[in-house]
């Protein structure tokens, strides 16, 4: 039986603007193993080449990144597994992990970030550093992708300024000039389209032209979402989310990435040489949730790669 009864085109992408499908086109989405398991079959949920990005949390043990990743690329999909610095804790240990990946699963791409972790559990603090390894070229990683922060990070910027991440920034935009990685920034989510439009002119300005790939929450509950977004340190844009939180009328309705989606598609569209290209969905209230509304509002043209019915 598939997991999933999806047409091939469902009737809600009938009325989905073709600037927002063209805006969903290769987007990507991210699983953990303890979530990836309750999945029997990504082929009924998910388009073909939709990028599958392995969160690793503080305590997973590598075997059970692994496992994920080999079972994920099994399936068809590009595979790209977090390093998060701060949880690794010296060069042999990356150099263990990445022959895991790369001789276990064939993984060659992976994003690299600092880690949600306030003390770093041995030498790295920052994908920085890792990067400064030289291991990923060594050993075929050719898809290197780094954090972006549209609205800040405290962590980085304790002072509420923007001075360390736009540092951090023209660094890998120096290292993605003097090296042959394909580069992109994964950004963390949000939920305001004019904060998203502004953060990335002024990255452009400032010279940095590394592919930008826009964090947005799947749908959820709104009190999930909120809970999240405060966890995750998302700054501004969260003030639509309590916005619409006061809305008696929406309160306990689903939260749908809909509008911020349609607002920088419509941007995108008027402005090709926005450097957004791509979607990246953080599926907070459930993969299959999400997957179903990206499907649904044209994502990859609306067809999952297992287009059988279930019975």
């Amino acid at each position: 039986m598939a997991l999933l009864n999806l047409k091939k085109r469902p009737s809600k992408t009938a009325t989905v603007s073709p600037e927002l499908e063209s805006f969903l086109k290769g987007y990507s989405i991210e699983v953990m193993p303890r979530t990836a398991k309750k999945i029997s079959s990504f082929k009924e949920i998910l388009p073909k080449d939709t990028r599958v990005y392995i969160a690793h949390l503080e305590g997973t043990p590598i075997k059970d990144m692994v496992a994920t990743a080999r079972r994920v690329a099994r399936e068809g999909y590009p595979v790209m597994p977090h390093l998060p610095a701060r949880i690794i804790k010296d060069q042999v240990t990356l150099k263990d992990w990445l022959n895991q990946y790369r001789g276990e699963a064939d993984v060659d791409q992976a994003l690299l970030l600092a880690g949600g972790v306030a003390k770093p559990h041995g030498d790295f603090e920052s994908s920085m550093q890792l990067l400064e390894t030289g291991l990923f070229d060594q050993m075929g990683f050719n898809r290197l992708h780094v954090a972006g922060h549209p609205e800040g990070n405290k962590d980085i910027d304790p002072d509420g300024s923007t001075k360390n991440v736009q540092e951090a920034l023209l660094w890998k935009q120096k290292f993605s000039e003097r090296t042959d990685a394909d580069m992109a920034l994964a950004t963390q989510f949000t939920f305001e389209a004019a904060a998203v439009i502004k953060w990335v002119d002024n990255v452009k300005a400032a010279g940095i032209d590394i592919p930008i790939h826009i964090g947005i929450a799947g749908p959820a509950k709104l009190q999930m979402l909120i809970k999240f977004a405060f966890a995750c340190g998302v700054g501004a844009s969260i003030k639509v989310l309590q916005k619409r939180a006061m809305d008696v009328t929406k309160l306990l309705l689903p939260y749908e990435p809909t509008q911020v989606l349609t607002d920088l598609a419509n941007h995108k569209a008027k402005n090709p040489d926005f450097n957004i290209t791509n979607v990246h969905f953080f599926p907070l209230g459930g993969i299959k949730k999400n997957a179903i509304w990206t499907i649904e509002n044209g994502g990859s043209s609306g067809v999952p790669a297992d287009n059988t019915q279930g019975t």
